[in-house]
C-alpha cells in the first residue's frame, strides 16, 4: 500500500520509528516530514497528508503530532481526506469499517510506539463496510446543503 506519513517536531521520533517498520511490512512509504526536531507548524504537515491523498500519490495517510488533534484538524481541511484521531486499535478499525477513513492521526505524547503500531495495523487491515455507512460517508464530501438533508 502507498502510505504518506507526516509529523511535527513533537512526533518526529515516533515517525522515525514507524517509517522503517512500515517499509518492513511491505508498504511504499512517503515521508512528508518534518525531518528533524526543530519547531515546525503542524498545519503544514496535516495539509501535506491531505494533498497526498487528494492527488492519489498515497492510498492512506498517517498524521502525527503531540496530541494528534491539531494535525487531524489540519488534514481534514482537505475534502479528500477523512482523518480519524485514534488512540487504540478498535477506534482505528472502526474508522475504516464505518467512516471509510483514509488517514489516521496519533498523538505521540499520548501513546507509545507499540500502541501506535497496533493502531496502524488495525487501520491498514480493516475494510470499509459500505452498505448503511455509504450514504453518510458520501455526505462528508458533499456541499453543505446536501449534508443537512436526512
Amino acid at each position: 500500500m502507498r502510505i504518506a506519513i507526516a509529523s511535527d517536531h513533537a512526533a518526529f521520533a515516533l515517525k522515525q520509528s514507524l517509517v522503517p517498520w512500515l517499509v518492513e511490512q511491505g508498504h511504499d512509504v512517503a515521508d512528508l516530514g518534518t525531518h528533524g526536531t526543530d519547531r515546525v507548524d503542524y498545519p503544514d504537515f496535516g495539509a501535506a497528508i491531505g494533498d497526498a491523498l487528494a492527488s492519489g500519490s498515497a492510498e492512506r495517510g498517517i498524521a502525527l503530532c503531540g496530541s494528534g488533534i491539531g494535525i487531524s484538524i489540519a488534514a481534514n481541511r482537505n475534502p479528500a481526506c477523512r482523518c480519524a484521531l485514534v488512540s487504540e486499535p478498535l477506534s482505528a478499525a472502526l474508522a475504516r469499517h464505518h467512516n471509510d477513513a483514509n488517514a489516521i492521526a496519533l498523538g505521540a505524547r499520548l501513546i507509545g510506539e507499540e500502541m501506535a503500531r497496533a493502531c496502524i495495523t488495525a487501520f491498514l487491515t480493516a475494510d470499509f463496510e459500505g452498505g448503511r455507512h455509504q450514504h453518510r460517508v458520501d455526505k462528508l464530501g458533499a456541499p453543505l446543503p446536501e449534508r443537512l438533508t436526512p
